[in-house]
This record gives structure tokens, C-alpha cells and sequence, in this order.
């Protein structure tokens, strides 16, 4: 049995974790050469508005240099995720996922850090993220999950719609 899910953030934590989520995927994508410094402090000036929006969507520093900025694509870094972390990838569009990992899930969380736990075997939770090169990230959600978590690559897309059709499951 896995371990119980941590406290659900307050929403003072979640924005606190946005903003890390987004700043050390930022340097993580600098670090590695997918970008620039002047393309990152370009799409965290539009980070900020979209945030201040407050459509969840759409707070995406990833989205932003992606499609936004056009800088680069998500492919490039997910394929960067593959050969340098050795981590899988997993298309969601039509998977189910375990009730287990459904129940008591902060979709406030998975907005924030771009990242959906969608499987459990025995004491591994199976997380997708589109934000896997955040540090805060992951130690975000290995302290949430309280087990081993076998992480997977995805798109925003992908974790979106997911999020989305959580929580048009979770209201019928």
C-alpha cells in the first residue's frame, strides 16, 4: 500500500510553487542550452501577466517559450529529458488512470507544476510532467506522494487535457 498523499497545499503554497516550478525550469532549460538567458527574462516578463490572469492554462513558462516566444520547441525538450535523465515518455490522451492516484489529488498542484501522478504499482507512483527538468518539481512531488515515483515526460498539452478531464469527471 502506498503512502498517504501529503496535506493539499494552501493556495499561498501553490503560488509560491508556480513561481519555483517556472524559475528553476527556466535555469534548467538555460543550463542545458535549450535557450537564452534574454529569451528566458523575455518569457518570464510574460510569465508574470499571464499569471496575474490567473488561467491556470495558461501559466506556463514552457508555453510560453514554446508558443509564445517560439524559441523552442517541446519536442527538443522532452527529447533532452530522454537522453539526459533517462526518463520515459508516456502519451495520456486516453489513459484512465488509477482511482487511487485520483482521490485526494490538488489540481491546483498539478497546474502549478505542470505534472499529473497517474499510476501506482506497489510502492511506485507513476508522474507525468511536462516540468520535469524543475528540480522544485520533483522534490515537490516526492515529498507529495510519500513513495518511490517513476517519472515519465510529457506534453502540456497532454497534462492539460488530463487535468481537464479529471475535473470534468470529478463534477458528474
Amino acid at each position: 500500500m502506498a503512502a498517504p498523499l501529503a496535506p493539499a497545499p494552501t493556495p499561498a503554497e501553490i503560488r509560491s510553487l508556480l513561481m519555483r516550478a517556472n524559475r528553476l525550469l527556466g535555469a534548467s532549460l538555460v543550463e542545458a542550452n535549450l535557450i537564452t538567458v534574454d529569451q528566458l527574462e523575455s518569457a518570464n516578463e510574460k510569465l508574470l501577466e499571464l499569471i496575474a490572469g490567473g488561467t491556470p492554462r495558461q501559466c506556463t513558462l514552457l508555453g510560453v517559450l514554446a508558443y509564445d516566444l517560439k524559441v523552442v520547441k517541446e519536442e527538443d525538450v522532452l527529447q533532452y529529458c530522454v537522453d539526459e535523465h533517462s526518463i520515459g515518455l508516456v502519451d495520456l490522451h486516453h489513459y484512465e488512470g488509477a482511482e487511487d492516484v485520483r482521490v485526494g489529488l490538488s489540481h491546483p498542484a498539478c497546474w502549478a507544476t505542470w505534472t499529473v501522478p497517474f499510476d501506482r504499482d506497489e510502492d511506485f507512483t507513476l508522474v507525468a510532467s511536462a516540468y520535469y527538468l524543475s528540480p522544485s518539481v520533483r522534490s515537490f512531488w516526492e515529498k507529495q506522494l510519500g513513495g518511490h515515483v517513476i517519472w515519465y515526460g510529457t506534453t502540456l498539452e497532454a497534462i492539460a487535457d488530463t487535468l481537464e478531464r479529471l475535473a470534468s469527471a470529478a463534477k458528474s
